[in-house]
């Protein structure tokens, strides 16, 4: 099929490229099904079209807060590494401490830039804040405000509200799956929610049309080829009957060749730029 939308219609259509049925293509089964794993975790990792950008709500649990306040008996936090070092003869220990100060994200989430500000500020936050009062007593003399002074106050009760309440600062490696906040815990309800800016990575059985990729199709073809040279390697110099012979290196350093330029082209043409907090 010209456009895959299944695993197995994608492996087809790469074996296909190749010149199957006409030729045997000598990779087995458990190696195509590596190779296409392998493509698709490139293709999140690497390609715009493979993750979406994703506003992910969280319920803070209590399970949560007590993690984030854990500390040993010292106050300090929770030990996690312990060394030893020995000058003149006098042996110190050393303790490192870290907090459990994180939350459980979905394994898909290949990258973190922001949480969105948890907004207690008397500025922008309840009934009495200043920006309620400013459209309470100002807006309906609508006539009677510049829009330009208008932004103005906004922006200057903006900045105000940066300075008091800043962004909360965060860490994130996708190989954890953990979401590290750095605030204050005791300032945290339970309950409450958090707004995660993130990317996602899209899964190819909820969304088919990830199998009929140009660039991954190109790339997973050639994958396959690199493994069917490298298989046939062995036997160079091997006549078969009617005097073919066996080529591996050749199909194997074409392979190496297409894969080089596909990655240069991910890296000029479809990669994200880097943001700060992917992991």
């Amino acid at each position: 099929m010209a456009k895959p939308t299944t695993r197995q219609e994608l492996v087809n259509y790469c074996l296909r490229k190749l010149g199957a049925p006409v030729l045997e293509i000598n990779v087995s089964e458990e190696q195509i099904d590596d190779l296409v794993d392998d493509a698709l975790q490139y293709f999140n990792e690497r390609h715009f079209d493979g993750v979406e950008k994703m506003f992910l709500k969280y319920k803070i649990s209590q399970n949560d807060l007590d993690r984030g306040k854990a500390k040993s008996p010292d106050g300090v936090g929770i030990v996690t590494t312990t060394t030893s070092s020995t000058v003149n003869g006098i042996t110190s220990n050393f303790n490192f401490y870290e907090s459990s100060n994180f939350i459980q994200v979905p394994e898909s989430v290949v990258g973190i830039e922001k949480i969105f500000k948890i907004d207690t500020s008397s500025i922008s936050g309840g009934m009495f804040s200043i920006k309620y009062q400013l459209f309470l007593n100002d807006l309906h003399y609508f006539n009677s405000i510049e829009l330009l002074q208008y932004s103005m106050v906004k922006r200057y009760l903006e900045d105000i509200d940066f300075l008091l309440t800043t962004d909360k600062q965060i860490r994130f490696n996708k190989r954890q799956d953990r979401l590290y906040l750095d605030l204050d815990w005791d300032t945290v309800q339970k309950d409450s929610y958090l707004i995660i800016d993130c990317y996602r990575a899209l899964d190819p059985t909820s969304f088919t049309k990830v199998y009929n990729d140009s660039f991954l199709k190109t790339y997973l073809t050639s994958l396959i080829k690199r493994q069917w040279g490298q298989n046939l390697i062995k036997f160079n110099g091997v006549k078969l009957p009617g005097g073919i012979e066996l080529n591996g290196r050749q199909i194997y350093d074409d392979a190496e060749k297409e894969i080089a330029d596909i990655k240069q082209r991910m890296m000029n043409e479809y990669e994200l730029p880097p943001y700060d907090m992917i992991g």
